[in-house]
């Protein structure tokens, strides 16, 4: 369309010049004492080449004064594109998990001074990656003091390298420099401090942060279950006293606490701690829920309060577990500290002819032991020895 138009305007300014040549017209130009006559067509003709050349002369001086102004922009764009091809390379390096190279091309784009923040944190993380802390350092000092975009990639770097090298505290000292900088329920931030909070054994802030992170839908559900669990066992096993632990499991979900693993963790710290009482209700309430033989091993160890009510309430589940080795020795046991000898042999005896243990040949020969029996005693520890578990 262009083109035609060119050729329509062409043939028009043919025709234009073929009319005005027959045009007996002429234009007389008087500047005293001079006087100049041309014809009309000769002073169209000279009017067009001078509205051409002058539109040129301008365009040429417009361009020539531009010229810094391009030549900067030249300079610019060749910048970019130089940035640009460092910036691939960097990441290509990175990602593909070649950190020298990654390095290399940071550190290239730093000295440039073409480099963005994200040049500096690569660098910083590709010289933790290889182990150079002090180098990684100084790239992370060069990246303070600039936008809070900047600040938040520094301090989580910081964060994550402080987890890698098992400093929990230094870690959230950085989280917490970056809430104090504005920066607040950001989620990359929470998950680093969650496994903050797991390194430094702050099990009650585990847990408040994976209710935060549940509401904000920024964790797996079957992720946050697991890590629930594992910090109220962890609970479980930090208490030092019986009141402490008796309030953790008072605060303790009710649908964790009827999961086996944990009953068995509390019984056993109840125990350990003089609370056989409240272990062996634990125990109870759990296994009438549901039969586990690691929590009716247990069993056989809280030896307190009424041993006799004890006592019948296994054989109560012997009815329906009686191939149950596990429950057998509970029973030995129970049956040897309220000194029923005979029912203490039978029913360790029962034991290990289901599944010989460790654990029932040594109470077979402590039994030994209390009736006198020094030669059965060193058998029974023998075979205990023997077993590997």
């Amino acid at each position: 369309m262009k083109y035609l138009l060119w050729i329509i305007g062409l043939f028009a300014a043919a025709a234009a010049l073929a009319i005005a040549s027959q045009n007996p017209a002429y234009v007389q130009l008087v500047y005293p004492p001079y006087r100049i006559e041309v014809s009309f067509t000769t002073f169209i003709v000279l009017s067009l080449l001078a509205f051409v050349s002058g539109y040129w002369l301008v365009r040429l001086l417009g361009s020539f004064l531009n010229l810094p102004d391009q030549v900067r922009k030249f300079h610019q764009a060749r910048a970019q594109t130089r940035a640009h091809k460092l910036q691939d390379e960097m990441l290509g390096a990175f990602f593909e998990g070649r950190y020298a190279d990654a390095e290399k091309a940071a550190g290239r784009a730093i000295k440039s001074g073409e480099a963005s923040t994200l040049h500096t944190i690569i660098a910083a993380r590709s010289a933790h990656e290889l182990h150079e802390f002090k180098q990684r350092d100084t790239y992370l000092a060069a990246a303070e003091g600039r936008n809070i975009g900047d600040t938040t990639m520094r301090l989580m770097a910081t964060s994550k390298f402080m987890l890698d090298q098992h400093d929990p505290d230094a870690a959230l000292d950085a989280l917490r420099e970056m809430r104090e900088k504005g920066v607040k329920n950001h989620p990359g931030a929470l998950s680093l401090e969650l496994k903050a909070q797991q390194q430094a054994g702050n099990w009650d802030e585990v847990l408040e942060l994976l209710e935060r992170l549940e509401k904000r839908k920024d964790i797996d559900p079957a992720d946050a279950a697991q890590l629930r669990q594992h910090a109220w066992l962890k609970k479980i096993r930090q208490q030092d006293d019986l009141e402490g632990l008796t309030v953790c499991l008072k605060n303790m979900p009710a649908d964790i606490k009827r999961l086996g693993k944990f009953a068995a963790a509390a019984a056993s710290a109840l125990i350990e701690h003089g609370g056989c009482e409240q272990a062996r209700k634990l125990l109870t309430d759990t296994l009438n829920a549901q039969w586990d033989s690691e929590l009716v091993a247990l069993y056989g160890d809280c030896q307190s309060g009424d041993m006799v009510a004890q006592i019948e309430q296994a054989e109560k589940w012997l009815k329906l577990h009686d191939q149950d080795a596990a429950l057998l020795l509970a029973l030995g046991k129970l049956c040897m500290h309220q000194k029923l000898w005979g029912k203490a042999h039978s029913y360790l005896d029962a034991s290990i002819s289901l599944t010989p243990s460790r654990a029932a040949y040594e109470a077979s020969g402590r039994l030994a032991e209390l009736l006198g029996k020094s030669d059965d005693a060193s058998r029974y520890y023998q075979q205990a020895m023997a077993v590997k578990k």
